[in-house]
């Protein structure tokens, strides 16, 4: 890997941070009664974005849908069998519940998300068939077609799922 490649590395994954922080910090000046920045910290967020996006496609990482499909179930299958157990146990070692039931809703959700992936990788061409899917706002799980009456990850209430056409 060249020098440039390790720097358009480097600059994705701070692009998007940047983006996901930004994000954050808008929920928390919404709640805080600062709408006017959280419309900063949005379109900020968005720019973060583009860049990251463009960083990505410099470094080729955006192929096929198959081969995209392909890449994404390896990694959220990296997460929940290599990644998420490990800081799992590593924050119950240290006492920090907060971390532990992060890591461990991250852990089942990403479950979910790699069988999704897998599924629509197999099933990619054969069907034209168009739903929604419906993310938990609390721990990211995700659900085809219509929101569970409960979370099944957090028990969040299914009427808070937001909803992504």
């Amino acid at each position: 890997m060249s020098k440039t490649d390790d720097a358009l590395k480097a600059a994705f994954a701070g692009e998007s941070q940047a983006n996901r922080k930004y994000l954050a910090f808008a929920e928390a000046a919404d709640k805080e009664g600062f709408p006017q920045a959280a419309k900063l910290f949005r379109a900020a967020a968005e720019a973060e974005t583009v860049h990251a996006i463009a960083h990505l496609k410099a470094m080729k990482g955006v192929k096929s849908t198959s081969e995209n499909l392909q890449e994404a179930v390896g990694g959220e299958t990296y997460e929940f069998t290599s990644m998420y157990p490990g800081m799992i146990e590593l924050a119950k070692a240290e006492g920090r519940q907060d971390a532990q039931i992060s890591f461990w809703r991250a852990n089942e959700v990403e479950q979910v998300h790699a069988k999704l992936y897998k599924n629509m990788l197999d099933g990619l061409g054969k069907s034209k068939e168009s739903y929604s899917y419906y993310v938990c706002p609390v721990c990211g799980y995700t659900h085809e077609r219509e929101a569970p009456d409960k979370c099944p990850v957090c028990g969040a209430a299914g009427k808070l799922f937001k909803k992504i056409d």
